[in-house]
Formats: C-alpha cells, sequence, structure tokens
C-alpha cells in the first residue's frame, strides 16, 4: 500500500478511481474516521469468473423462498454508508467520507450500482461496485438479515452474465465467496483479465431492473 498523505477536508476526483481502476489500483482508508486513503494494488487478487460462478445448494433453497425484494440502484448512497457502518464483528471499516463521496460521484456518473435486498420496507443488505468495460469491480457488502448480501450476489451475477460481463473483481481473496466460484490470480494475469475486459462492451440494465427467482436459480451452477 502506497499513502498518499491527505488533509482533512480531502476529497477524491472520480476520474482518479476510474484511472486507478485501469491500472488495477483501488483506494482504502485506514479506519473509517483516517481523512486519508491509500491506493491498494494486491499481488494476488480475487476473482469470480462469470462463467464459473457457482453457489451452495443451501443458498439457492433459501433464494427459491423469496425472502427479499432485491431492487437496483434504489438506495445506492445508503448501500456504501452501511458498508462503511461498525458493527459487532466489524469494530472498523476501510470506507471513509472522502471514499462515500467519491463513489456516490460515480453511481451519479453511472457508473457505479448497487444491488439491494430489501425486507418489509426496510434494507436489509446489499452491495456496491463499479463497472470497467466488462468487469465488475465489487467494493463491498453488508447483512442486516441472515444472507441478505449473498442473495444479493446471486442476483448481481445473474445480472452481469447476462449483460455480457466476464469476471467479478473481488479485490482481495478470501473464503467467504470462494462459495460463489472465486479464485486467486496473481497480478499479472490480473492486469491481462482487466485488459481484455476494458476493451470488451457489456451492459449492465440489459437484465430487467426486476429479475425472477427463475431466472437468476437457472443462471447459477449449484453445489453440495
Amino acid at each position: 500500500m502506497a499513502p498518499m498523505p491527505r488533509d482533512s477536508a480531502y476529497s477524491i476526483p472520480a476520474e482518479d478511481v476510474l484511472r486507478a481502476y485501469a491500472l488495477g489500483y483501488f483506494p482504502m482508508a485506514r479506519t473509517r474516521d483516517d481523512a486519508n486513503v491509500v491506493w491498494v494494488l494486491p499481488d494476488e487478487r480475487g476473482v469470480i469468473l462469470l462463467d464459473q460462478a457457482r453457489a451452495p445448494k443451501r443458498l439457492v433453497r433459501f433464494l427459491k423462498t423469496e425472502p427479499f425484494e432485491v431492487r437496483v440502484n434504489t438506495a445506492f448512497h445508503d448501500v456504501i454508508a452501511a458498508c462503511a457502518e461498525t458493527t459487532n464483528g466489524r469494530p472498523d471499516t476501510w470506507i471513509n467520507d472522502a471514499i462515500i463521496e467519491a463513489y456516490s460521484e460515480l453511481h451519479f456518473r453511472g457508473c457505479a450500482h448497487s444491488i439491494e435486498c430489501w425486507k418489509d420496507g426496510k434494507l436489509a443488505g446489499g452491495l456496491y461496485g463499479v463497472v470497467m468495460g466488462a468487469a465488475f469491480c465489487g467494493e463491498s457488502m453488508f447483512s442486516r438479515e441472515d444472507n441478505a448480501s449473498k442473495i444479493a450476489m446471486l442476483h448481481l451475477i445473474t445480472r452481469l452474465k447476462l449483460g455480457g460481463f466476464r469476471f467479478i473483481d473481488a479485490q482481495f481473496y478470501n473464503e467467504h465467496l470462494t462459495q460463489f466460484g472465486l479464485i486467486g490470480v496473481d497480478d499479472a494475469d490480473y492486469q491481462v483479465k482487466l485488459a481484455e475486459a476494458r476493451k470488451s462492451k457489456a451492459d449492465f440494465f440489459a437484465a430487467p431492473d426486476q429479475l425472477s427467482t427463475t431466472c437468476v436459480v437457472q443462471s447459477i451452477t449449484q453445489t453440495s
């Protein structure tokens, strides 16, 4: 991580974020209250190749109960704010005010999107990320109800497949996302995949705003 000293009034220009993504970098704060950011380029990248995406059968069974209303881009700021919140299991986060501001601007420009799970009129979970050609750079997810972020991920995978995307960049390799087919690739391989994706066209809105459960189930390879 290479630190970039900033003062408390610092904001990250949206153009800087997009330029960084094009090179494989992304910004992180050391703590929620830190005014500074660092630009990160992992040696090993966590990637979900969409033609190899999968989900556990128990999660698909839960999906079939239609536990949430899934929406797209109706509460982007609420999603990123929730991802920035501390919880009992997460005493701090890497999303500071400068990052919230920058990604909110990217959303306004149509470059960043949220998938949201709603229950009884309340936001139960979701995720957000940035589109780079035929790559979706996932940033963060949260749940206030069991499996809410996982259901959002299944809807994201389906939407991206229908829109001609190639992969989800999950930034870091982590065991939690292996259930969806996450693999680790070194930076050299990631740069090749990113360059190819940036040259390709994909459409986040090729799928309807409301995806049927049947459509999502049919798009996901189920595992034990």
